[in-house]
């Protein structure tokens, strides 16, 4: 038998007033994909990934992770399966009145079930594997630069050694070296904790270092899974102009790094 897919999208639909934002979404993602969400402005992409993680509910159909609908069982059934996925915003969302250590540890403390001892040594742990240095512990949000709020809070993400990692703009705000460095920590992580990562993107350099699937979101719709040759190909209005303009195409071509 099969494990249970990480994510599964049944019949979602996402209705804010009169107006329907998703319509019939149905997903798959595969253990160990790093599957990106593309589309347009205001196509709902970041909508689905608040979804997926229970932040908004959708009008209708199912959100399962796991192989368990996300509001299934009880208060401590839930938890547990909240324990299982990370999330990074996309503007890190570090609470401003707590230093980069008690960010960290802000989860681990959570569970009520680890002393101070291995509270510590798990977020000196944690800050190392996204490259930050243990002096930095101390330090307040305020006086960290864009690419170190990005890491602690992917740092923070990961403390519950989480089996799905969800990514809203992972590289938004980022200047091009520091997003190359951001994208290869994330595959780095990927492959060595056998994380699932989904994430939100409309950089094109970031697709296409990063993700090895995509789904296209146009119009409420997804309207294209698979590889990126296999997206690219596929005829439709949104497709053409999102991937095989020139800009796109040489985007593309410099984020798989070649000419």
């Amino acid at each position: 038998m099969s494990a249970p897919l990480p994510v599964e999208l049944t019949g979602l639909g996402t209705r804010f007033g009169p107006r329907w934002v998703l319509r019939g979404i149905n997903l798959q993602v595969p253990r160990g994909a790093l599957l990106a969400l593309v589309g347009g402005s205001g196509s709902g992409k970041t909508t689905l990934l608040r979804q997926i993680v229970g932040l908004l509910t959708p009008t209708e159909g199912q959100v399962s992770l796991f192989g368990e609908p996300l509001q299934q069982g009880g208060r401590e059934a839930r938890a547990a399966r909240r324990r299982r996925f990370g999330m990074l915003f996309q503007h890190g969302a570090l609470f401003s009145a707590l230093n980069v250590f008690d960010n960290v540890a802000f989860p681990l403390r959570e569970l009520r079930t680890l002393r101070e001892d291995e509270i510590s040594d798990l977020v000196f742990t944690k800050l190392g594997m996204v490259e930050i240095d243990r002096d930095a512990a101390w330090r307040m949000p305020a006086e960290l630069s864009g690419g170190m709020i990005k890491r602690i809070a992917l740092a923070r993400a990961l403390a519950l050694d989480p089996e799905l990692l969800l990514l809203d703009e992972p590289t938004a705000g980022l200047d091009p070296d520091r997003s190359a460095a951001f994208v290869q920590l994330i595959r780095t992580l990927h492959e060595a904790l056998n994380l699932t990562v989904v994430f939100v993107t409309h950089d094109l350099d970031t697709l296409a270092a990063l993700a090895n699937r995509i789904a296209v979101l146009s119009e409420g719709q997804i309207i294209a899974t698979g590889t990126l040759d296999e997206v690219v190909n596929v005829d439709h209005p949104f497709i053409e102009r999102f991937f095989r303009s020139e800009r796109s195409l040489h985007a593309m071509r410099r984020g798989m790094g070649t000419n």
